[in-house]
């Protein structure tokens, strides 16, 4: 192919992209499009018109629904698909990052078209994954977030921009979570597991379930536990680099989980129960993973953490997560898809 590879790349819209602080989906996409854009391809994005992007942007909705009062999520998100599949023949392949959905036009076009799993929000959607497998070409973010039913192009972990998070030798005192203040996230055992261990822990993430907050978090709160809201990017940094330990004691099977690599690119171990694709994240040496609900075995490794190899977990981020490794991986999967391949 003579000229550049024209790619649709197809954003959620519930947050502009890159994210102003809370949008895992929304920043994997910015960091995609701007590597593609940045080795080559002729990337269109669409996403939010406030969106900031090196991309050519095209929008159809003002701002993000979760950060936009009043907006019709079903009309805006039928603008927004409309748009691009109206343009289908524009492109040599679209990237659906926008959920289930899309899948739906996807067999209305020519064009191909790659859909990122970004995980299943349940069981009530995979009828439209099977529905559509084979129609689109479909990319898993972790081998633990496969679905049996369903068939593959590749799994493709998410990338980091390691000039965003600088690695720190030294670490600090405190803990950190980072995550939605919700049951699925473990905020609750974050702050046990923290007091045991004689340690202040801060909080960072939006509130998803005001009542968990209220009933799990919110009365604990004090000099020792700290809740910071959602941080953004600059924010990160800090708070990630200066922690002791980032602990991550979910309950559910976390399709990838940002804020684990983010950590490790730092040189900051984590501390993660046992589910989804924490043992592909982790590894051995990105930090310490013990079974779900084993609050002893998290204390335990939070001192251990005092003699953690800091470097060994921004090597493993350097080897396996980082954007020009995702964003080649993506090609790859992208020219198998064109007429000839």
């Amino acid at each position: 192919m003579g000229r550049p590879l024209r790619v649709a790349m197809l954003a959620p819209l519930a947050w502009r992209v890159p994210p102003r602080h809370y949008g895992p989906w929304e920043r994997v996409v910015s960091l995609l499009t701007e590597e593609l854009v940045r080795i080559g391809v002729d990337v269109t994005l669409f996403a939010t018109a406030d969106s900031l992007t090196s991309a050519t942007l095209s929008a159809t909705a003002a701002g993000g629904y979760e950060e936009t009062p009043g907006l019709d999520v079903k009309v805006e998100e039928a603008l927004h698909l409309s748009n691009v599949f109206g343009r289908a023949a524009e492109f040599d392949v679209i990237h659906n990052h926008a959920d289930f959905l899309p899948l739906s036009y996807a067999s209305l076009v020519s064009t191909p078209t790659v859909t990122t799993i970004h995980g299943f929000s349940g069981p009530s959607i995979l009828p439209v994954y099977r529905r559509f497998d084979g129609r689109t070409s479909y990319v898993s973010i972790s081998d633990a977030d496969r679905h049996p039913d369903l068939h593959y192009a590749a799994t493709i972990y998410h990338g980091l921009d390691l000039s965003e998070l600088r690695f720190d030798p030294d670490g600090g005192e405190a803990l950190v979570f980072f995550g939605r203040m919700h049951p699925d996230k473990g905020a609750a055992d974050a702050i046990r597991i923290a007091r045991a261990a004689g340690r202040p822990l801060l909080l960072a993430g939006i509130i998803q379930d005001a009542g968990y907050f209220e009933r799990e978090v919110q009365p604990h709160l004090g000099p020792e536990v700290q809740y910071l809201g959602s941080v953004g990017p600059a924010e990160r940094q800090r708070l990630l680099g200066g922690a002791r330990a980032l602990l991550h004691p979910i309950h559910f099977d976390e399709p990838f989980g940002l804020s684990m690599a983010e950590a490790m690119a730092c040189g900051t171990p984590v501390i993660a129960y046992r589910r989804g694709s924490v043992p592909e994240v982790v590894g051995t040496d990105g930090g310490y993973i013990v079974d779900e609900g084993d609050e002893a075995a998290a204390v335990q490794a939070v001192h251990a953490a005092q003699g953690f190899e800091r470097r060994a977990a921004r090597a493993r981020v350097e080897r396996l997560f980082t954007v020009e490794r995702m964003a080649r991986a993506y090609l790859e999967v992208y020219r198998a898809l064109l007429p000839g391949a």
